[in-house]
C-alpha cells in the first residue's frame, strides 16, 4: 500500500519521500474546483490515500463530496466504476449505489461522451490509474474525453498517476490502418508514460483532430521519476491482480489475440498461459479456466491446460516474445493459433504475426522496432513531465 508520509531506502546511505498522487495533493486543484459543477472521469482507482487512518483510502468522489465539491455526475470506463465488469463487457448508465450521483459509461456504444452529457458541466476531472500499455483502454477513454471537452470548452484536471510500466519504452509502433479503441496513436506497444504525459502528447500531436486542442492541467506526482517503482494498492482491472501480473501484461497481453488461455478464469492473471493442445512434455504446468471475478466465459472453460507458471519471472524491463514464439512453435494445430484480427489490433500491425509464422527469432523481431522506438523516443521528450 502507498503511505504518503513513509520512505524507501535506495541505497544505504540515501531515503526519498514515496511518491505523492495528484489526487492526494488538494491543496493543488481544490481551489480550482470552487463554485463549479463537476464532472468525474473515474473507477475504483480513483482514490485519495489516508495518512495514519484504519481505511487506508477513499475514493475521490466520497472524499470531494465531503468537502462540498458540486460533483454533478460520474464517467465509467471499460470495466465500470467501481471496476467489476469483464475486459470487452458492456458497462451501462446508471447511478452509484453509494451517493446516487447518475453513472454514464464510456465502455460500449458511447465510448465518447456526448454533447449532451456534458452540457450543463464546469470542469472535467480525469483520474484514472494506467498501466502503459498501448492496448489498455483508458488512454483511448483519456483521447475520447479530451476530444468532447475541446469541442465544448470545458477545461479538464488530470490528477497524474504512476505508471508502473514506465521504466521502459519497447514493442511495435501501431500503424494507421490499425488502430481501434484497443489503439487509436501511433506509439509503441509500452509507451513510458504517465497519464498526464500521454495527455499532452495527444494535444502535441494534434491526434484530437480538427485542430482541437483541449484545456488540460496537470497535476502531477511528486517524488517520482520514470525509474521509480511503484506498487499499484489496487488492482486497476479484474484481470490484473498484482505487480507480477501488471509487469507481464505487455507481454502476455497479446495471447489474447489466440487461442491460449493467459489466466482468465483463475487468480493468476496474465501470470500463466496454457492450453489443452500443448504438449504436457514441455508444458507441466496444468491448470483448467473457471469462470470467476472479471471472467465469465474463459478461453478452454473446464479444460484442463498444459502451460508455464511465470509468477517468479523477475522483472521484466522490455516486452519479451519468447513465450509466445515458443507457443506457436511447440502448437499442435498452427492453423489454430491466431485469431488474426484480434492479435492484428492488439499488436497494431500484420507483421508480427507475419514474422512469428515464418520463423523469425525474438532477436530478429525486435530489430525492427528499433527505428520507430527511436522516433518516438524523440518526440516523447517534448512531453515528459518526470526525468
Amino acid at each position: 500500500m502507498i503511505d504518503t508520509t513513509s520512505v524507501s531506502t535506495v541505497n544505504s546511505d540515501k531515503l526519498i519521500t514515496e511518491p505523492i498522487v495528484g489526487a492526494n495533493q488538494t491543496e493543488a486543484y481544490l481551489p480550482l474546483l470552487k463554485d463549479k459543477k463537476i464532472a468525474i472521469v473515474g473507477n475504483q482507482t480513483s482514490v485519495i490515500f489516508n495518512e495514519n487512518a484504519s481505511e487506508k483510502y477513499t475514493h475521490l468522489v466520497d472524499s470531494l463530496l465531503a468537502l462540498n465539491v458540486n460533483i454533478i455526475k460520474v464517467f465509467a470506463p471499460e470495466h465500470g466504476f467501481r471496476g467489476k465488469a469483464d475486459a470487452g463487457e458492456l458497462v451501462a448508465d446508471g447511478k452509484d449505489i453509494k451517493t446516487g450521483i447518475p453513472i454514464i459509461s464510456l465502455y460500449g456504444k458511447n465510448k465518447k461522451p456526448s454533447k449532451e452529457s456534458v452540457e450543463n458541466i464546469d470542469l472535467m476531472l480525469f483520474d484514472i490509474q494506467d498501466v502503459g500499455v498501448r492496448f489498455y483502454t483508458y488512454i483511448s477513454t483519456l483521447h475520447y474525453v479530451m476530444q468532447t471537452c475541446a469541442e465544448n470548452n470545458i477545461p479538464i484536471i488530470i490528477l497524474d498517476r504512476p505508471n508502473p510500466n514506465g521504466h521502459y519504452i519497447d514493442g511495435p509502433t501501431l500503424e494507421k490502418d490499425h488502430s481501434s479503441f484497443v489503439g487509436m496513436h501511433p506509439v509503441p506497444l509500452v509507451h513510458g508514460m504517465t497519464i498526464g504525459e500521454y495527455a499532452k502528447m495527444i494535444n502535441g500531436e494534434g491526434w484530437l483532430g480538427d485542430n482541437l486542442k483541449s484545456d488540460i492541467t496537470v497535476i502531477p506526482v511528486k517524488n517520482y521519476t520514470h525509474q521509480t517503482f511503484y506498487s499499484l494498492p489496487i488492482r486497476p482491472s479484474p484481470n490484473l491482480p498484482n505487480d507480477t501480473a501488471i509487469n507481464l501484461y505487455p507481454s502476455l497481453g497479446l495471447f489474447e489475440g489466440t487461442t491460449l488461455n493467459a489466466g482468465r478464469g483463475t487468480e493468476m492473471q496474465f501470470q500463466i498461459f496454457g492450453s489443452p493442445l500443448l504438449p504436457k512434455e514441455k508444458y507441466g504446468f496444468q491448470y483448467t479456466p473457471e469462470p470467476n471475478f472479471g471472467a465469465k466465459y474463459p478461453k478452454h472453460q473446464g479444460e484442463n491446460c498444459n502451460g508455464l507458471d511465470l509468477r517468479n519471472t523477475p522483472r521484466l524491463d522490455r516486452i519479451d516474445l519468447k513465450w509466445l514464439i515458443e507457443a506457436y512453435t511447440d502448437f499442435k494445430d498452427k492453423s489454430k493459433f491466431f485469431n488474426t484480427s484480434s492479435f492484428t489490433i492488439h499488436s497494431g500491425t500484420k507483421k508480427l504475426k507475419q514474422q512469428i509464422e515464418q520463423g523469425y527469432s525474438f532477436r530478429e523481431i525486435r530489430k525492427t522496432w528499433l527505428n520507430d522506438l527511436e522516433n518516438f523516443k524523440n518526440i516523447r521528450k517534448n512531453y515528459l513531465l518526470y526525468p
